[in-house]
């Protein structure tokens, strides 16, 4: 077990499965004995606004909350979030990012533009960068809700936590008949992690 914590951030928009995702993750941590807290934030969730899940782990945690630039991997599940938390990273964090974006009510409503090359400006400003489709990888295995499984199965190629930890904590959040799907979710996204 490493001396120093990890701290992840987890962003997207509601309805994403960002805090059943961080909740996965969380119990995974605890299972391979780490000291782990989070602190979530989502403000009108259900209509797609802004959430994220702070996660912080490692021999002894303090705060649930991750200061400026103390990120050491954002996990994003929609581009333009990813863009909004940059002062939060580490200047060698990585970044996990889904290949997903979701209009904001501005670019809707014409105002705005959603901005191009997202994906382009992030990895410029952070070569340990992984571009996941986690749709497309639902998708192969038939369930779309799967797509936060997936991307936590990238994820969980990046943090030192036995696979059965993974399952056991998927085992704690979802009823016995939604478990070999998602498992399954999580072993596509492992593989391609």
């Amino acid at each position: 077990m490493p001396d120093s914590n990890t701290n992840i951030l987890a962003v997207g928009v509601g309805g994403q499965g960002i805090i059943l995702a961080s909740e996965i993750l969380t119990y995974a941590l605890m299972n391979a004995g780490y000291d782990v807290k989070k602190s979530e934030v989502h403000g009108m969730s259900q209509r797609g606004g802004s959430v994220n899940t702070h996660i912080r782990f490692g021999k002894k945690v303090y705060s649930p909350v991750i200061k400026e630039g103390e990120v050491d991997i954002l996990f994003a599940f929609e581009q333009l979030e990813a863009l909004r938390y940059f002062g939060f990273l580490k200047p060698d964090a990585m970044v996990i990012l889904n290949d997903h974006t979701v209009n904001p009510p501005s670019v809707s409503l014409g105002i705005d533009e959603y901005p191009r090359d997202v994906s382009q400006t992030i990895k410029k400003k952070f070569p340990n960068f992984h571009l996941v489709n986690g749709l497309a990888l639902a998708l192969k295995i038939g369930n779309a809700r799967t797509a936060n499984i997936v991307l936590l199965g990238v994820l969980s190629r990046h943090i030192r936590v036995e696979e059965n930890f993974w399952i056991d904590a998927m085992s704690k959040v979802f009823p016995e008949k939604l478990i070999d799907i998602n498992v399954e979710a999580f072993r596509l996204g492992r593989k391609e992690g």
